[in-house]
C-alpha cells in the first residue's frame, strides 16, 4: 500500500461539503450537467488545466464563467482570433519616459482563472505562449521571470465540427489539459427551465463567489493526501501500457497523461466524501483523462471524427484490463 499521510475524517467530511457548496453554485446556472460540473470541480482541486470541446451554444463558456464567479478569485476572458499576438496574451515591456526605463504591463493571462474562448481559433505561436504559462506557471519576457498567481487554471473551449479558420491544437499542446469535458445538449425539461430562467434574467449575473484562493489551495493540498492503493496504481499503470502497445494507436498515454488520472482520481474521491480511491474512479475519468492524449493509426481510420476514433479505441482496451477487485 501507498504511504499517504492521515486524513483526518473531520477534514474530508469539510473539505467535500465545501465542494459541495462549489458544485452546487456552478449548477444554479449549468442546469442539468453534473457530471461537467464535478469533473470542472475536479481539474480545480486537482491542479490542472480544463478544455471543454462541442459544439456552439451548448454552454461551454458560460460553465466557464460560473465556475470563476463562483470563485473570490481574479478572471480574465480572453476570445482568441487569428490576429491574437502572445504579447496580447502575456503583457510586453513599455518604455516609461519619467523613469527612462522599461516596465513591462501584464497581460490577462496574469489572472487565477483564465477562459481562453476558442483556442483553435488563433494561431499555433499563441497558442504556445498560454500553454508554456500552463505548463510552467510562470512567463519569462526579456529574461525576466514573473509567476502566476495560485491557484491558477485555464478553461479552453473550442468547437470540433467547425475547421475552416481554425488551428487544430498539436498532440503535444493537447496533453497540456488534464481533462476534457463535453457538456451535450440539454434534455428537453432541462431546456425548458432555462427559456423560464433566461427571459427574466441571467443567473449568471446574481451568482456570488462561495470560495477563496486560500480554501482552494488548501483543497489542493488535501486532494494530494488521497491514498491510492498499489492495486489500484498497477490498475492504471496497465491502461496506459495497452495505449502504448496497442497496433490501432500511433500515441499512446504520456507520463504527463498518468500523473493526471491519478491526481484526477484523488480529487474525485474527495468530491465523493472520501479520503481513498476506488477502481470506478479510474474507470470513470479514464476517458476525460485519456482520451484527447491519443492518436488512431490511419489504418484504422473510419468515418468518425478524430475524438470519437479516440474513444472507441479506449473503450476496448478498457474492456481487456482486468478490474481489481
Amino acid at each position: 500500500m501507498n504511504r499517504f499521510p492521515t486524513i483526518e475524517e473531520s477534514a474530508v467530511s469539510v473539505a467535500a461539503q465545501r465542494l459541495e457548496q462549489l458544485q452546487a453554485a456552478i449548477e444554479t446556472v449549468i442546469h442539468g450537467k453534473s457530471e461537467a460540473v464535478q469533473l470542472a470541480v475536479v481539474a480545480l482541486v486537482a491542479g490542472g488545466h480544463l478544455l471543454v470541446e462541442d459544439v456552439p451554444g451548448v454552454g461551454k463558456t458560460t460553465l466557464a464563467q460560473a465556475l470563476a464567479r463562483s470563485l473570490d478569485l481574479s478572471f480574465q476572458r480572453i476570445q482568441f482570433t487569428s490576429d491574437l499576438l502572445p504579447s496580447d496574451l502575456i503583457g510586453l515591456s513599455v518604455y516609461n519616459e519619467r523613469s527612462s526605463e522599461f516596465e513591462f504591463k501584464r497581460g490577462p493571462v496574469f489572472a487565477h482563472v483564465v477562459l481562453a474562448d476558442e483556442i483553435n481559433r488563433t494561431t499555433p505561436k499563441t497558442q504556445s505562449a498560454l500553454l508554456e504559462a500552463m505548463a510552467e506557471g510562470h512567463v519569462t519576457v526579456e529574461g525576466v521571470t514573473y509567476p502566476l498567481p495560485r491557484p491558477f487554471i485555464v478553461i479552453a473551449t473550442q468547437n470540433p465540427i467547425e475547421h475552416h479558420g481554425t488551428y487544430p491544437l498539436p498532440e503535444s499542446q493537447l496533453d497540456r489539459f488534464m481533462l476534457r469535458v463535453r457538456i451535450g445538449y440539454p434534455e428537453p425539461e432541462v431546456e425548458r427551465r432555462i427559456l423560464r430562467e433566461r427571459t427574466q434574467s441571467d443567473p449568471l449575473t446574481t451568482l456570488q463567489p462561495v470560495m477563496s484562493g486560500e480554501e482552494i489551495l488548501e483543497l489542493q493540498r488535501i486532494v494530494a493526501q488521497v491514498r491510492v492503493d498499489d492495486v489500484l496504481v498497477d490498475y492504471l499503470l496497465r491502461i496506459v501500457e495497452a495505449t502504448r502497445r496497442s497496433e490501432m494507436l500511433d500515441l499512446g498515454v504520456s507520463p504527463r497523461g498518468t500523473l493526471a488520472l491519478f491526481r484526477a482520481a484523488q480529487a474525485l474521491a474527495l468530491t465523493e466524501h472520501r479520503a481513498y480511491c476506488l477502481p470506478d474512479d479510474i474507470k470513470r475519468l479514464v476517458m476525460p483523462v485519456f482520451a484527447h492524449r491519443l492518436v488512431v493509426n490511419s489504418r484504422f481510420s473510419s468515418s468518425m471524427r478524430r475524438s470519437e476514433e479516440a474513444e472507441a479505441v479506449l473503450r476496448e482496451i478498457i474492456k481487456t484490463v482486468a478490474v481489481p477487485v
